[in-house]
């Protein structure tokens, strides 16, 4: 399954068909942040203030998406956005190949950016859950909470695959869907692998 068509209709669209290809879907280094936060902590606001083609970037990432939050775009976001589109340019044909010789085990990674947004100090947390070699199921998400160590933002982020992992494993079951258990997860945090071994009572603080 892929959407080359799809993709190269895109990058028509927005003016790219002549840009060279982004090695990166995204710069790991770049924070976006909103105005409000650019006019209390940066000195220069020339580029970041310039008006974004708000139908462009609509198109980009979505109606509904764009309509979720209350800020005005800027040209970071819109800059961030096309570095995906030049990205994807690389392999547009890229898809998802459904084999019928797939296995039936399931690996989760889990990870987490502790404190990674700048205005909240919020940690982004991230799993992907695979079967066989088809992801099935992925998740980026701003925590909610704000977490005072790494290794506890890491035990959030296992605690939430491991309820993803539940949901599906009790979807396979619905549908009669052998798998081989335990399933796997994969966290680079010893702490929180060493909490989520010991099976005792652990403070928050």
């Amino acid at each position: 399954m892929h959407k080359r068509k799809y993709t190269l209709e895109l990058i028509s669209e927005v003016g790219l068909s002549a840009a060279k290809p982004a090695a990166t879907p995204i710069d790991t280094n770049i924070k976006l942040t909103s105005t409000q936060y650019d006019k209390v902590n940066t000195k220069s606001q020339a580029e970041e203030d310039s008006l974004v083609d708000q139908a462009t970037y609509q198109k980009l990432i979505g109606n509904s998406n764009s309509k979720s939050v209350s800020q005005q775009p800027k040209q970071s976001n819109m800059t961030t956005t096309l570095r995906i589109v030049r990205y994807i340019k690389n392999q547009p044909g890229q898809g998802i190949l459904l084999s019928s010789k797939n296995n039936n085990v399931v690996i989760a990674y889990c990870d987490a950016d502790w404190a990674a947004c700048p205005i909240t100090r919020r940690t982004v947390i991230g799993f992907l859950i695979e079967i066989g070699d088809l992801l099935v199921s992925w998740k980026s998400k701003k925590h909610t909470t704000i977490s005072r160590s790494s290794a506890e933002a890491e035990y959030r982020s296992l605690a939430i695959t491991v309820a993803e992992l539940i949901w599906l494993i009790g979807v396979l079951k619905e549908v009669e869907t052998d798998i081989n258990l335990p399933v796997e997860i994969h966290s680079n945090s010893k702490a929180a692998i060493q909490i989520a071994a010991n099976p005792v009572y652990h403070e928050t603080n």
